[in-house]
């Protein structure tokens, strides 16, 4: 686009995913929403972003925006770290499967309670694929890995719901293979005044291929009720590939923010004053 190459959204950064992954549809979702949003008035300074360990997090090379690096599982943290920094910053947070929902769990259900204004990316391809394709909490019963050659006994947890029960206030999912769609439901996220939860269902063309076989049931919702956000969060349960799968806006809600409720933070975000991100 003549719109993200003026404004420089992309990094001239070799992409090292493997060609055809769906995570090159999910960098292309990401540079059309930021340059969209700052072509409306957004700075592009003002954008931070930390990333975990594994094959996703690697957007953080092609995306020409500050941040860091975090540790695996952490990302939430870091991204809380930096709005208590700086309370104006706009943070952006890009994690895999296992890096949100195994050792990020904790800090994925602290993160919706507290309401902090923080934009949460989750690439779920029900696998650690960086590391050869060892099943995550959302693999399905009977996945096989070199980890667990009989195939995986438990049932997948669902952190739709899980995200419910922790009180996010934006809970959205996408199918990247939607590049406008996908791109219209980040935009939404990062406008959204407190905690968004977006997660794709996608594919990892290497160790699983099960969600190729989910597209068929995916359909478009936009819900702000929080019955019926429940009753589409059990439509799909991480493990058949039968009923139906809501992608869109799940949930969405106004209500205080992190930012408001502690006095020191209101303050110096009232004031517009802040550190500036440094990359």
């Amino acid at each position: 686009m003549t719109t993200q190459n003026k404004i420089e959204i992309g990094t001239k950064e070799e992409i090292t995913w493997c060609p055809g992954c769906p995570n090159f549809l999910v960098l292309a979702a990401w540079k059309n929403a930021l340059a969209k949003l700052i072509k409306e008035g957004y700075k592009q300074e003002d954008f931070v972003m930390c990333t975990g360990i594994g094959c996703h997090p690697k957007i953080y090379d092609y995306l020409n925006i500050s941040g860091v690096y975090g540790l695996h599982g952490r990302v939430l943290p870091v991204c809380l770290g930096m709005k208590l920094g700086n309370p104006n910053l706009k943070a952006l947070g890009f994690s895999g499967d296992g890096d949100a929902y195994a050792e990020g769990m904790e800090h994925f259900i602290h993160a919706a309670r507290y309401n902090a204004d923080i934009t949460y990316f989750v690439a779920d391809n029900q696998n650690f694929a960086l590391t050869t394709g060892q099943p995550t909490p959302t693999s399905p019963q009977g996945f096989k890995s070199k980890a667990e050659p009989a195939g995986e006994y438990n049932m997948p947890l669902n952190p739709v719901k899980l995200a419910l029960a922790a009180g996010a206030s934006f809970i959205a999912r996408i199918n990247p293979k939607d590049l406008v769609h996908s791109q219209e439901i980040i935009e939404k996220a990062i406008k959204h005044k407190g905690f968004a939860f977006v997660e794709s269902v996608q594919d990892c063309l290497i160790f699983n291929m099960n969600s190729k076989d989910l597209v068929p049931l995916m359909y478009k919702v936009d819900n702000k009720d929080k019955k019926k956000a429940q009753e589409l969060a059990d439509e799909w349960d991480y493990d058949k590939k039968d009923g139906k799968i809501p992608i869109g806006i799940i949930y969405q809600e106004e209500k205080p923010i992190l930012e408001e409720k502690w006095p020191q933070l209101k303050k110096l975000r009232e004031s517009g004053k802040g550190r500036k991100s440094i990359k």
